[in-house]
C-alpha cells in the first residue's frame, strides 16, 4: 500500500507531530471528504506501507523524525514545492531562501533522488507573466542544481473551489488571471525555454495532470505517485493500477490519502483542497496530535459483531 501525506493539506509543515504518532500507532482514520460517517481504518505499520509520498511546502518541522522512519524501515520520497510567487497568490509562504535552505539539507539526508521538486501551479497574470515564471524558475533551478534529478510542472486551473479567490485578487489587485491556453506564447516561448532551463541543471522535467501532450518540448507527462520511479529509486513493485478518484489526466497510480480537506495554513489562493481559509484555521485550531484523525476525533470501537468506527 501507498500512503499520500498529503494531497489534501501538508501534513509534514503542519501536522507533523500527529503524523508521527499515528506512525507509532500503526494506524490513523480518516473520514471520506464527502460523508464524514464513512471512515477508513488505514494501516500505517511497516509491514502494510510500502512507500510514503509525502506532499510539502516545508518539510523543515518532520526533518528530525526522518530517522525513526529510517530505523523503522519505512520507504518514503518528497514532492516539495518551491516557487517565489506574490504574497496575493502564495498568501503565507516562506521566504525563498528558506526553501532552498530546506531543500538542501533534506536532499543531503535522504538522497538527490527522493526530493522532486514541484514548480506548479503556475499561475500567469500581469504580475506573474511569462519572463516572470521563466526568471524565477531559472534562479531555483540554479539554486537546487545537485540537490534534485526531477522536476514537476503544472498550469493552475480554475475550480467552483478557488475561482470566487481568484476572481476577488484580480478585482483587488486590478490584474487579469490568465489561463495558459489564452497565452499563445506559452507554446512558443514559455515551454521550450523551461525545459531547456531544466536540461542545463540535468533535471527531467515532467507535467502533472495535463493532457497536452508535451513530449515535443522534452517534458514527459508525469505521474507523481510513480510506479515506474519507486521501481527505480526504492526496487519496490507497487501496484499499477491507476488511481481512479483523481482527474483523468492525473497519471498516479493507487494510493491511500491520510489527509483532510480544510486544514491547511499556507493560504494559497489557488487551492482546490481548501474552500475557506478561515475554516482551515479553525480546524487546525482544533487539532489533537493524539487523535486517531487529522481532524476532529474517530476512533476505532470494538463490538461483538467486529470493528466499528465511532466519531466522538
Amino acid at each position: 500500500m501507498i500512503i499520500s501525506a498529503s494531497r489534501r493539506t501538508d501534513i509534514p509543515a503542519f501536522y507533523h507531530k500527529w503524523f508521527m504518532n499515528r506512525i507509532r500507532a500503526g494506524y490513523c482514520v480518516v473520514p471520506n471528504p464527502f460523508n464524514r460517517n464513512q471512515l477508513s481504518r488505514i494501516d500505517l505499520t511497516p509491514k502494510d506501507v510500502e512507500i510514503i509520498v509525502f506532499w510539502t511546502r516545508n518539510p523543515k518541522p518532520l526533518l528530525s523524525s526522518l530517522s525513526e522512519l529510517d530505523r523503522l524501515g519505512y520507504k518514503y520520497y518528497f514532492q516539495f514545492t518551491v516557487m517565489n510567487n506574490p504574497s496575493f497568490i502564495d498568501t503565507n509562504k516562506l521566504p525563498l531562501s528558506s526553501s532552498i535552505e530546506t531543500f538542501q539539507k533534506l536532499a543531503e539526508s535522504i538522497g538527490y533522488e527522493k526530493v522532486i521538486w514541484r514548480y506548479d501551479p503556475i499561475v500567469f497574470s500581469h504580475y506573474t507573466d511569462i519572463d516572470f515564471h521563466l526568471q524565477q524558475y531559472a534562479d531555483i533551478a540554479h539554486q537546487l542544481s545537485g540537490y534534485t534529478s526531477r522536476c514537476v510542472i503544472s498550469f493552475m486551473d480554475r475550480y467552483a473551489k478557488n475561482n470566487p479567490r481568484l476572481k476577488k485578487i484580480e478585482k483587488e489587485q486590478n490584474i487579469k488571471i490568465y489561463s495558459f491556453e489564452d497565452i499563445p506564447e506559452v507554446s512558443s516561448v514559455f515551454l521550450p525555454s523551461i525545459a531547456k532551463i531544466a536540461h542545463q541543471y540535468n533535471m527531467q522535467l515532467f507535467s502533472c495532470a495535463e493532457s497536452l501532450d508535451l513530449d515535443s518540448y522534452g517534458i514527459k507527462h508525469g505521474k507523481c505517485i510513480d510506479d515506474d520511479y519507486i521501481n527505480q529509486v526504492f526496487q519496490i513493485e507497487v501496484n499499477h493500477k491507476k488511481d481512479s478518484s483523481q482527474r483523468e489526466a492525473c497519471g498516479c497510480v493507487k494510493s491511500k490519502d491520510i489527509g483532510m480537506y480544510d486544514s491547511c495554513l499556507f493560504g494559497c489562493q489557488y487551492c482546490y483542497a481548501t474552500t475557506s481559509f478561515d475554516k482551515a484555521r479553525e480546524n487546525h485550531r482544533q487539532h489533537n496530535p493524539d487523535s486517531p484523525s487529522l481532524i476532529g476525533w474517530y476512533e476505532t470501537q470494538n463490538h461483538q459483531k467486529g470493528n466499528q468506527l465511532r466519531l466522538f
